[in-house]
C-alpha cells in the first residue's frame, strides 16, 4: 500500500509508541497555546496596547528558529531524538515556571518577557525538527501522512481549546496561574516519551539511529534543490509563514484595536480559527489519499483569498465566522507541505530537511511579526491581513508555474547530457564542474 492510500485515520493509533506520543504532545500543547494568548496579553497590559510590542515579542520568541534552527537538524540527524525531546521539553517547562513566578510576584517586566521569550525560542529550535521528524520513526511509511494529520489535529484541539482557557482563566485569575499551568502541562510529554518501547521490531532506538560520518546543513539544501517535491512545498511555506500564518498576533491586535474587546472576546476568536482547523486536520487524517501538490496550492490560493476577506469583515461576529473556514484552509496548507516534505525526504536527512522546514514556516515570523504590528500602528490592522492575504495566494500560483518549469529544463539538460556521454569521446568527461548538470 502507498503512503496515505485507502489509509484509515485509526491507523496510525493503533501503534502504542504513536499514541503515548499524541496524548503527551496534546496536553502540552493545550498549555503551550494558554501561554501565547496569556503573553499576548500580558504585553498589551504592561504597554498599553501596543501592537509594536506584541510583535516584538512575537520576533523574539521565533528569531531563534533563524539562528538556530539548522542546527537542530543536524542535532537531530546526530543524536537519540528522543534523548533530544527530553532536554528540550524540560527545559521549555523551566522557562514557562520562572515566567509564571514573575508574573504572580509582581516582578515581570517587559524586558523579562522578552528574554524568556527568546529562551523559548532556543529551545524550541532545536525541539521542533526532532520532534516531528520523530512521527516517522515512531510509524511505518504507509502511516507517515496519517499520523503527520493527527498530529496536526491535536495541534489544533490544542489551539481551539488553549486560547479559550487561557481568555476565560486571565479575566478571572490573571495572566500568571496561566504560566504556572503550562509549566505542569510539560510533565505529561514528558511521561509519553519516558514511557515509548524501545523493544520492538519498529522501536524509533532500533530504525532511527543516526549514520556515521559528517552531518551537515548544507547537505539538506542540497537535497531540497535537486527534489522538486521538496522544493514546492518548503518555498510555498517560506512566503505564507512569513506574511500569511501570523494570525496569533493580528487576532489579539483586532479583537483589542478594532473590536475593542476583552480578553474572553479575544479567546473567542482563536478558538473559532482553531476549530476550522481542527476540522481541517480531521478531514485530511480522514481522505485516505497521499498528500499531492495540486491540493496544497489549491488550499494555498483559497487560503489567501480567506485572509483578504477576513480584512474586509465589518464586525465581530462576521469575522468570527469567517476564521473557522480560514482556520481550515490554513491547516490544509501547512498539513499537506509538512506531509510531502517528510514523505520525500532521505530517512538519513530526515531532521536537516524538517529543520529547513521549519526555518522557513517560523523563520520568517521576526520579519512577519513585527511587519504586522508596525502595519496595524500605521495603516490599521486590517491591512496587515489583506496583505497577508494577496501574497500568500500570488505565491502559490507563482511557484506552482516556476518549479515544474524548472524542473522540466533540468530533465531536457540530463537527458541531452546522457545521450551526449554516450556518443561522445571520453576526453569530453573534463570538461569543468560549472557546466555539469548535477551542479545546476
Amino acid at each position: 500500500m502507498s503512503a496515505g492510500s485507502g489509509m484509515p485515520v485509526t491507523a496510525a493509533l493503533t501503534v502504542r509508541n504513536f499514541r503515548r506520543y499524541l496524548l503527551g504532545q496534546l496536553v502540552s500543547n493545550i498549555g503551550t497555546w494558554m501561554q501565547r494568548a496569556a503573553q499576548d496579553l500580558l504585553v498589551l497590559h504592561i504597554t498599553g496596547n501596543s501592537g509594536r510590542a506584541v510583535g516584538i515579542v512575537t520576533a523574539l520568541q521565533f528569531l531563534p528558529q533563524t539562528l538556530f534552527g539548522l542546527t537542530g537538524g543536524v542535532l537531530a540527524d546526530r543524536y537519540p531524538k528522543r534523548r533530544l525531546l527530553l532536554l528540550t521539553q524540560t527545559a521549555m517547562g523551566v522557562q514557562s515556571l520562572l515566567l509564571g513566578l514573575l508574573t504572580v510576584t509582581g516582578a515581570v517586566s517587559l524586558p523579562s518577557v522578552y528574554a524568556l521569550a527568546f529562551a523559548l525560542g532556543t529551545a524550541t529550535a532545536v525541539d521542533s525538527p526532532a520532534r516531528n521528524a520523530y512521527i516517522s520513526e515512531l510509524v511505518a511509511r504507509e502511516r507517515v501522512a496519517t499520523a503527520v494529520s493527527l498530529n496536526s489535529a491535536q495541534f489544533n484541539v490544542a489551539r481551539a481549546v488553549g486560547p479559550a482557557l487561557a481568555g476565560l482563566t486571565v479575566a478571572a485569575f490573571g495572566t500568571g496561574p496561566v504560566f504556572l499551568v503550562n509549566a505542569a502541562s510539560y510533565l505529561a510529554v514528558l511521561y509519553g516519551l519516558i514511557t515509548i518501547r524501545t523493544d520492538e521490531p519498529d522501536a524509533p532506538d532500533a530504525r532511527g539511529r543516526p549514520r556515521p560520518g559528517r552531518i551537515r546543513p548544507r547537505d539538506a539544501f542540497r537535497h531540497i534543490a535537486r527534489t522538486p517535491e521538496l522544493l514546492l512545498p518548503i518555498g510555498l511555506i517560506a512566503f505564507v509563514g512569513t506574511f500569511g500564518l501570523n494570525f496569533q498576533v493580528a487576532i489579539s491586535l483586532v479583537a483589542v484595536k478594532v473590536f475593542h474587546t476583552g480578553a474572553a472576546a479575544f479567546g473567542c476568536l482563536s478558538a473559532a480559527y482553531a476549530l476550522g482547523s481542527l476540522i481541517g486536520a480531521i478531514h485530511g487524517a480522514s481522505r485516505g489519499k497521499p498528500p499531492s501538490a495540486r491540493r496544497l496550492v489549491t488550499a494555498t490560493v483559497v487560503f489567501g483569498a480567506l485572509e483578504a476577506a477576513l480584512g474586509l469583515m465589518p464586525g465581530y461576529g462576521t469575522f468570527m465566522a469567517l476564521l473557522i473556514p480560514t482556520g481550515f484552509a490554513a491547516v490544509t496548507v501547512t498539513t499537506t507541505a509538512n506531509a510531502l516534505t517528510q514523505l520525500h525526504a532521505g530517512p538519513h536527512l530526515r531532521g536537516r530537511v524538517m529543520s529547513v522546514y521549519f526555518l522557513v514556516l517560523l523563520g520568517g515570523t521576526p520579519v512577519g511579526a513585527p511587519l504586522v504590528g508596525l502595519l496595524s500602528d500605521t495603516l490599521g490592522t486590517r491591512s496587515t491581513l489583506l496583505l497577508g492575504g494577496v501574497i500568500s495566494a500570488t505565491s502559490a500560483l507563482a511557484l506552482s508555474a516556476l518549479i515544474p518549469g524548472r524542473t522540466q529544463r533540468l530533465a531536457r539538460i540530463t537527458r541531452a547530457a546522457s545521450a551526449a556521454s554516450v556518443t561522445s569521446p571520453p576526453l569530453t568527461s573534463a570538461r569543468p564542474a560549472r557546466d555539469r548538470p548535477a551542479d545546476l
